[in-house]
């Protein structure tokens, strides 16, 4: 049963006193600046919270465009800092940098920076990875940013039945396997539970679908991350309709879907002013649109 405290977490398109972290979509000068082109939508996503959460920033400069070795250092100092401190756990994660899918097989940069956050996590990280994004910026190339949600307490790790876990990926898709869950449910003990879906994109089991069709892309995206709210109500007893979203950003690879992909959502159930159009490149190059957000339980 639920106990009457109070939501220790809720996500805002305005900034307040209690804000922990205020991210800014564009070009802003500001440590929490997501260097993606704003499109549409609101330009602030402001997570609010008491003590009960604190937000982490890491940046790091690639040495010779050497990514995995930038994100294994970043990933280091984020652990020695968070691990001892109060708030030891990992919920929620963004990363950012630049030309994501460049290179080839291999040396992808995507992978790489795949291989250097393996190397750098710890057991706790991976029993079971926390929720997280990792998507392509426009910013300035040789620039790693790793924003960080953290808490005293552990949230409900979530898997789409749908998909692969990410960290079961065959050999197909890296070195390595991308450390990340489909979401996590917080606050399972207050009176408004909040679902976090990491990035959702057009994935069946492991493999990508609908390449070359942005719409029908956009359409399985929706299916995945209605499968996971769904997840959510399995896991917890509550339900996570498309209509209580607090905050959803879609990370389009082409400016030009921006219309389509208006008018999908336009049908889909979800609040409008919620939603933040992004220019990001999607982690599989043959992706054109990726979602996440965040769901407030009924």
């Amino acid at each position: 049963m639920n106990s009457p405290t109070p939501p220790r977490l809720r996500v805002t398109a305005d900034t307040g006193p209690d804000a922990l972290v205020a991210f800014i979509f564009g070009n802003a000068a500001v440590p929490s600046a997501v260097h993606c082109g704003l499109l549409a939508g609101p330009p602030v996503e402001a997570w609010c919270g008491n003590g009960h959460y604190q937000v982490r920033i890491t940046e790091q400069v690639e040495s010779g465009g050497d990514i995995e070795a930038a994100t294994a250092e970043a990933y280091r100092q984020l652990l020695a800092e968070v691990r001892p401190s109060t708030h030891p756990y990992l919920i929620r994660i963004w990363n950012y940098f630049a030309a994501i899918n460049e290179g080839e097989g291999d040396q992808e940069r995507y992978r790489r920076f795949c291989v250097g956050r393996a190397g750098a996590v710890d057991e706790m990280f991976n029993q079971t990875p926390p929720a997280a994004t990792a998507i392509g910026s426009d910013g300035a190339p040789g620039r790693l940013q790793v924003v960080a949600l953290c808490s005293k307490s552990p949230g409900i790790a979530l898997e789409n039945p749908r998909q692969t876990p990410a960290w079961r990926y065959p050999r197909e898709h890296g070195p390595v396997s991308p450390g990340f869950s489909r979401g996590a449910v917080l606050d399972g003990d207050t009176v408004t539970p909040r679902l976090l879906a990491s990035g959702t994109a057009s994935i069946v089991g492991h493999v990508s679908q609908h390449v070359g069709d942005f719409a029908a892309q956009l359409r399985e995206s929706l299916d995945n991350l209605a499968t996971l709210l769904d997840q959510g109500h399995q896991a917890t007893g509550r339900q996570f309709p498309l209509s209580r979203c607090e905050a959803l950003r879609v990370y389009l690879r082409h400016p030009a879907d921006l219309a389509a992909a208006q008018a999908i959502l336009a049908t889909a159930g979800l609040p409008g002013e919620c939603i933040t159009y992004l220019r990001g490149d999607i982690c599989r190059r043959d992706l054109d649109v990726e979602l996440e957000g965040v769901f407030v339980a009924a």
